[in-house]
Protein backbone atom coordinates (compact mmCIF):
# COMPACT_ATOMS: atom_id res chain seq x y z
CA UNK A 1 0.00 0.00 0.00
CA UNK A 2 1.44 3.35 -0.93
CA UNK A 3 1.89 6.10 1.56
CA UNK A 4 0.33 9.72 1.58
CA UNK A 5 1.55 12.41 4.33
CA UNK A 6 -0.59 15.57 4.58
CA UNK A 7 -0.29 18.79 6.81
CA UNK A 8 -3.37 19.55 8.02
CA UNK A 9 -5.19 23.07 10.10
CA UNK A 10 -6.25 21.98 13.25
CA UNK A 11 -9.78 22.87 11.82
CA UNK A 12 -9.19 20.11 9.32
CA UNK A 13 -7.89 17.53 12.81
CA UNK A 14 -10.95 18.74 14.86
CA UNK A 15 -13.11 18.21 11.73
CA UNK A 16 -11.78 14.45 11.27
CA UNK A 17 -11.88 14.22 15.26
CA UNK A 18 -15.61 14.87 15.18
CA UNK A 19 -15.95 12.21 12.23
CA UNK A 20 -14.35 9.67 13.67
CA UNK A 21 -16.70 10.14 17.24
CA UNK A 22 -19.59 10.17 14.45
CA UNK A 23 -18.15 6.95 12.78
CA UNK A 24 -16.80 5.17 15.59
CA UNK A 25 -13.37 4.75 13.77
CA UNK A 26 -10.33 4.57 15.87
CA UNK A 27 -7.49 5.75 13.59
CA UNK A 28 -6.72 9.09 12.22
CA UNK A 29 -6.05 6.93 8.33
CA UNK A 30 -8.75 4.81 8.94
CA UNK A 31 -10.85 8.04 9.13
CA UNK A 32 -9.28 9.73 6.15
CA UNK A 33 -9.76 6.49 4.01
CA UNK A 34 -13.01 6.19 5.40
CA UNK A 35 -14.16 9.79 4.14
CA UNK A 36 -12.03 9.59 0.43
CA UNK A 37 -13.98 6.15 0.11
CA UNK A 38 -17.70 8.28 0.54
CA UNK A 39 -16.09 11.18 -1.25
CA UNK A 40 -14.96 8.92 -4.14
CA UNK A 41 -18.45 7.24 -4.16
CA UNK A 42 -20.28 10.67 -4.34
CA UNK A 43 -18.50 11.96 -6.71
CA UNK A 44 -19.17 8.93 -8.97
CA UNK A 45 -22.74 8.52 -8.50
CA UNK A 46 -23.77 10.51 -11.47
CA UNK A 47 -24.38 8.04 -13.87
CA UNK A 48 -20.82 6.24 -13.07
CA UNK A 49 -18.30 9.44 -13.97
CA UNK A 50 -16.33 10.81 -11.69
CA UNK A 51 -16.70 14.54 -10.91
CA UNK A 52 -13.67 16.18 -9.40
CA UNK A 53 -14.62 19.49 -9.60
CA UNK A 54 -16.69 19.80 -6.35
CA UNK A 55 -13.59 19.11 -5.08
CA UNK A 56 -11.04 21.60 -6.37
CA UNK A 57 -9.43 23.60 -3.85
CA UNK A 58 -10.24 21.37 -0.87
CA UNK A 59 -6.24 20.88 -0.77
CA UNK A 60 -5.34 24.51 -1.80
CA UNK A 61 -5.19 25.77 2.11
CA UNK A 62 -2.18 25.15 4.31
CA UNK A 63 0.21 22.87 3.17
CA UNK A 64 3.03 25.20 1.63
CA UNK A 65 6.32 24.10 3.49
CA UNK A 66 7.13 27.77 5.88
CA UNK A 67 11.16 27.13 5.15
CA UNK A 68 11.93 25.64 1.72
CA UNK A 69 15.32 24.22 0.54
CA UNK A 70 15.20 25.35 -2.71
CA UNK A 71 13.33 29.05 -3.50
CA UNK A 72 12.17 27.67 -6.59
CA UNK A 73 11.95 24.32 -9.08
CA UNK A 74 15.12 25.18 -10.66
CA UNK A 75 17.53 25.84 -7.76
CA UNK A 76 16.55 21.31 -7.92
CA UNK A 77 18.43 21.25 -10.87
CA UNK A 78 21.81 23.59 -10.21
Amino acid sequence: MGQINLRVTEEFEETLARYMRVRGIRSKSEAIRAAIREGLQAATAAKGHVHFRMWLGAAAGPGENPNPRFAHDDELWR
